[in-house]
C-alpha cells in the first residue's frame, strides 16, 4: 500500500491505545507534519487525554483505526500486544506496506510477525522516558532517546520517525531488548521507590511540599549519577 501521502513523506497515522504514551506520540508526530487520522480509547480518562492531546481526532474502534492508517502506533502494555496483534491479523486487518510501530520496551518486532505475514513492516520504538500522557511529555521527548528494533532494510524508517518526534534513536537488537527493558525498569521503579521513601520521611517531620526540596537534590544526583556512567550521557535534565 504505497499512498501519495508515503511518498512526499506524510502519513496518516492511527493510534492504537490511549494510555500515557500514544496520544502523546500522536501529537509528536501531527506536530512534524502527519495527520493523525484516528485513536482508541476505552475509558473514559482515555478519551479525555485523547481529546486533549488530539483534538478533533476521531475515537475509533481499534479496527477502524489500523484500516484508515498508513502507520499504526500500537501503544498498548506488554502483556497485551501478542494478542492484539494475532487477533487483527485473524481478521485480516493487517494492509501490504503499512508502517506498524509497537511501543512494548521488552519486545522487539518478532511480536510482529503476524502483521509481517501479511505484508506489514514492522517496527518497535520504546522512549526511555516517564510519561504522564500530558503537553509536557513532548518537550521532555526532545531531550529522551528511543531504543529502535527492526529489519535492517527498514531500520532508517524508524530512526527517522524517532528524530521527527524530536528525540534521538539508538538501535537495540532484536535479543537485546529483554535486557534492555530489565535495565530500563530497574532504572525507574529504584528512582521512584527511593523519592517516595524520602518524601514521606520530610512529610513526617512537617516539610509541607517535600518535591519542592527533593526536586534539586533528586536531579543534581542524577545528573552526577549519569557523569559517572560517562560524560556522553550527562545531558542537563529539565
Amino acid at each position: 500500500m504505497t499512498t501519495a501521502a508515503q511518498r512526499s513523506g506524510r502519513l496518516g497515522v492511527g493510534v492504537v491505545g490511549a494510555g500515557r504514551v500514544g496520544p502523546v506520540l500522536g501529537a509528536a508526530l501531527g506536530g512534524a507534519g502527519h495527520t493523525v487520522v484516528g485513536i482508541s480509547a476505552v475509558s473514559q480518562a482515555s478519551r479525555d487525554r485523547a481529546e486533549a492531546m488530539l483534538p478533533g481526532v476521531p475515537v475509533l474502534e481499534v479496527a477502524a483505526v489500523v484500516e484508515r492508517s498508513e502507520l499504526v502506533i500500537l501503544a498498548v502494555p506488554d502483556a497485551e500486544l501478542p494478542g492484539l496483534v494475532e487477533g487483527l491479523a485473524a481478521t485480516g486487518a493487517w494492509q501490504p506496506g503499512q508502517l506498524v510501530l509497537h511501543t512494548a520496551p521488552a519486545h522487539g518486532t518478532a511480536v510482529l510477525e503476524p502483521a509481517f505475514r501479511a505484508g506489514a513492516i514492522p517496527l518497535a520504538v520504546h522512549p526511555a522516558m516517564a510519561f504522564t500522557g500530558s503537553s509536557i511529555d513532548l518537550q521532555r521527548l526532545r531531550s529522551s532517546w528511543c531504543a529502535v528494533t527492526a529489519p535492517a532494510p527498514v531500520l532508517p524508517i524508524a530512526q527517522a520517525l524517532v528524530m521527527e518526534m524530536g528525540a534521538e534513536p539508538i538501535v537495540v537488537a532484536e535479543g537485546d531488548r529483554a535486557d534492555y527493558a530489565d535495565a530500563v525498569l530497574a532504572a525507574s521503579e529504584f528512582s521512584s521507590a527511593i523519592v517516595t521513601q524520602a518524601a514521606d520521611r520530610l512529610r513526617a517531620i512537617g516539610v509541607e511540599a517535600p518535591g519542592r526540596l527533593l526536586g534539586g537534590v533528586v536531579r543534581s544526583a542524577v545528573e552526577r549519577a549519569l557523569g559517572d556512567v560517562g560524560p556522553e550521557l550527562a545531558a542537563p535534565l529539565d
